[in-house]
């Protein structure tokens, strides 16, 4: 009988103790901490997994919207990304957070391991282009949308993405104090209560399927993936039969693909240090 595909859940960095985001709280047990994914235990049914809370957020730098902050939040958890590879335990990493902090590093450093590494809008990108010709994007806000606009590029994925689209409900931080944010909104729809934020995000869906041509819906950040049933159902009730992606789902399922096919990343792509073998010339 063949060994289940062994995951470690690795977080984008572990909140203070008395941090004011709850959404997928450390506390308690692994599950919690996926609480706003709520079909991630079908995912996961097949397979041996545990969490891993990130490394600590450094002081100032908590949560994460800016690029500032996700190069910190980068750097602080690939020690862990590198002792967890390398403790052989482990068939794959999945680096949570809709902005991918340290993602393309942590490959870098697995592959010495030849451990799988995926992540949350890498994994939404390409789930989604194999579903429509292209997608469209929605984040919570302005300088949240610029780190999914540097992902694209880094992902080559200019020609797949329609738009991405600004739902204007930020994460709880000190700077938007007084704003109704993507945590009071989660809150609000978790409690059975109409939510802004999913009307935003119905609204910003149908206008990225006329008018921008998108034919999949995925999300930048993690802590607006609750979103992504009700919006599904919504859109499904106006009648647009169009797949809405969310990241933790889309890097678990990434994990077992990759893992079942035996691979875990292209040696000339993450090259050792030194390389075994070296080109004269490579195409950009």
């Amino acid at each position: 009988m063949a060994a289940r595909c062994r995951l470690l859940l690795i977080g984008a960095y572990a909140p203070p103790a008395d941090g004011g985001l709850t959404l997928g709280t450390f506390a308690n047990s692994r599950e919690t901490m996926l609480g706003n994914a709520t079909h991630l235990p079908v995912l996961l049914d097949d397979v041996e997994w545990d969490v891993h809370p990130g490394a600590p957020a450094s002081p100032g730098f908590w949560p994460v919207e800016m690029r500032e902050e996700f190069a910190i939040a980068g750097v602080n958890r690939l020690p862990v990304v590198r002792a967890e590879a390398a403790s052989g335990r482990w068939d794959a990493l999945v680096l949570l957070g809709g902005g991918d902090p340290g993602f393309v590093e942590a490959r870098e450093v697995a592959h010495r391991h030849r451990v799988v590494v995926t992540t949350c809008a890498h994994a939404q990108m390409h789930a989604a282009i194999l579903l429509g010709r292209r997608f469209t994007i929605l984040d919570v806000s302005e300088n949240h949308t610029l780190r999914m606009a540097d992902l694209v590029q880094l992902y080559r994925m200019e020609d797949r993405c329609a738009s991405i689209r600004n739902l204007e409900f930020p994460l709880p931080r000190a700077a938007h104090a007084g704003r109704v944010d993507v945590q009071q909104e989660a809150q609000r729809h978790a409690r059975g209560e109409p939510s802004a934020m999913l009307d935003a995000a119905v609204a910003q869906a149908v206008a990225a399927i006329e008018e921008d041509g998108a034919e999949c819906v995925i999300f930048g950040c993690s802590a607006a993936y609750w979103l992504q049933a009700p919006l599904q159902r919504r859109l499904a009730e106006l009648g647009w039969d169009v797949p809405v992606l969310e990241g933790y789902g889309s890097a678990v399922a990434q994990a077992k693909l990759l893992v079942g096919l035996g691979v875990d990343a292209s040696g000339l792509a993450f090259p050792a240090d030194p390389p075994a073998r070296t080109r004269r010339r490579r195409m950009p």
